[in-house]
């Protein structure tokens, strides 16, 4: 079982900006395309933003235009740049593979809080 760490969580004020990290062992980040998802308690997980191997980017409606996807490859890292932050994304942020998540792959996820 892999559990991912994800990091870069806080508070920040509505339209404010954070970026998240999420670190992925070599032998699945070469070769599998990866997302963050996010969920509020009692809520289902959501995907809203997720990049392939070849950096195809796809995002939820929600945060189109505002979120950004990236992949350093030489650091097996996936980052979601987050900007226009607004009270409604709030919620534990994960990273997975995506589209499909992998159950074991589930980690703590992070906290974003968007608060005045």
């Amino acid at each position: 079982q892999v559990q991912l760490v994800e990091s870069g969580g806080g508070v920040v004020q509505p339209g404010g900006s954070l970026t998240l990290s999420c670190g992925v062992p070599g032998y699945i980040f070469k070769v599998q395309g990866m997302g963050w998802y996010r969920q509020v308690l009692g809520k289902e997980r959501e995907l809203v933003a997720s990049i392939s191997t070849e950096d195809s980017r796809n995002y939820a409606d929600s945060v189109k235009g505002r979120f950004f996807i990236s992949r350093d490859n030489a650091k097996n890292t996936i980052y979601l740049h987050m900007n226009s932050l607004r009270p409604e994304d709030t919620a534990v942020y994960y990273c997975n593979a995506a589209p499909r998540a992998i159950s074991a792959y589930w980690g703590q996820g992070t906290q974003v809080t968007v608060s005045s």
